[in-house]
């Protein structure tokens, strides 16, 4: 059998991240008629973010453990068939707590997904590609926010938010054409996994910090972007159609921002992330002043620049964890990537569930606040980080 392309294999990766970001993100554009439907508040709306992420966060970890053994190929059709389940049921929920259990099917998909396809992505390529390599598996996930969200929200505000989750399964199902297409059979096993490994991965003082700052630095843009809708609907007084129209352009910035932040970190990792993460805390601070003002332009500027530096973080993020598990914990990068994933949505669950607690106690105006004390954490953690690879050298 002829051997399939690198780049067939990263398409492959990228259609099915596609298919994940745009159900992972489409309760942002969807919010306000969940609100409407379940006669429920924006924060409990809220849950249909925080609950996958959750789910997610469990996920990851869980099912890697207990499909180490699985053939990779049948793990990823698999994959993509509970995520086509969990979006049916989400789709068709008749009730908000029907939608949330089927929320979280799908963030369980979603976790051993990510946990798998980074590591496939970064090993396909030569070692100072990988940065660029996860960068465009993450590709997926960005065009996504570009086209994913924007179309499923207009979907839903032309018909009802139930096609908008039938538009995601269609999507899933292509993702799942694709993989038993373009993903070989034979990509390496793992193979089972103790509890020893996990015993090596939480007393690594080094990899044990990595996650924290991926939780921190990516959590921190989801106390605002969780509530991005309201806030463009409520604070600026943007129409719906105009909002998908943002969403959109926003999704182009997170497209700019994701293929530069795999350039930067493809060198001197812990310096660029820094720099990213004071990029973002001022794009949040921004957001939070244009609010207070009220101002469509500049809120339509800080959107923008939230956009362009919200996911830059990704693959450096990544592929410093993947680095470490590489130096100290060569025998569990797989693992270790997968609790990234898991890192990356404990952040997404902190930072919405913030976000969640400022609307309902005072107002979405202040939701951007809370997202830049989350990220000045990482960059403390980044701080110490960079002391204790000095203290080594």
């Amino acid at each position: 059998m002829k051997k399939i392309s690198p780049s067939l294999t990263l398409l492959a990766l990228a259609i099915n991240a596609f298919a994940i970001g745009s159900t992972e993100f489409i309760s942002v554009g969807l919010m306000p008629m969940i609100v409407n439907t379940f006669n429920i508040s924006l924060s409990q709306a809220g849950l249909t973010v925080s609950l996958y992420a959750l789910g997610v966060t469990v996920g990851a970890p869980l099912l890697t453990i207990l499909t180490g053994t699985w053939n990779r190929k049948t793990l990823m059709v698999s994959i993509m068939g509970l995520f086509i389940l969990g979006n049916l049921l989400s789709a068709f929920a008749p009730t908000f707590l029907l939608l949330l259990v089927g929320r979280v099917l799908a963030s369980l998909a979603h976790g051993i997904f990510m946990s798998i396809s980074t590591v496939i992505a970064a090993d396909v390529v030569r070692p100072e590609k990988r940065a660029s390599a996860i960068a465009l598996m993450f590709t997926g996930l960005t065009v996504a926010t570009v086209i994913g969200v924007p179309l499923g929200t207009f979907i839903g505000q032309h018909s009802n938010w139930h096609m908008s989750f039938v538009f995601i399964v269609v999507i899933g199902l292509i993702g799942l054409i694709a993989t038993s297409i373009l993903v070989p059979k034979g990509l390496p096993i793992p193979g089972k996994i103790n509890l020893s490994r996990l015993a090596r991965i939480f007393t690594n003082k080094s990899i044990l910090m990595s996650l924290f700052i991926t939780a921190f630095g990516y959590g921190g843009t989801f106390a605002a972007y969780t509530y991005l809708t309201p806030i463009l609907e409520g604070t600026f007084r943007f129409s719906a159609s105009t909002v998908v129209i943002i969403l959109v352009v926003y999704g182009v910035m997170v497209a700019i921002g994701n293929s530069l932040g795999g350039h930067l970190a493809n060198k001197n990792i812990l310096p660029a992330l820094q720099k990213m993460f004071a990029a973002l805390a001022l794009s949040l601070l921004f957001l939070f002043i244009s609010a207070s003002l009220a101002s469509q332009a500049l809120g339509l500027i800080a959107t923008l620049l939230l956009g362009l530096f919200a996911f830059m973080n990704v693959p450096g993020l990544q592929l410093y964890v993947v680095q470490l598990a590489e130096k100290f914990t060569p025998k569990d990068i797989t693992l270790v990537s997968a609790f990234n994933i898991a890192a990356f949505n404990v952040g997404i669950t902190l930072g919405s569930f913030v976000g969640g607690q400022i609307s309902k106690g005072s107002s979405v105006v202040f939701t951007p606040l809370g997202g830049i004390i989350i990220i000045l954490l990482a960059m403390f953690l980044i701080r110490l980080a960079q002391k204790d690879q000095a203290s080594k050298l």
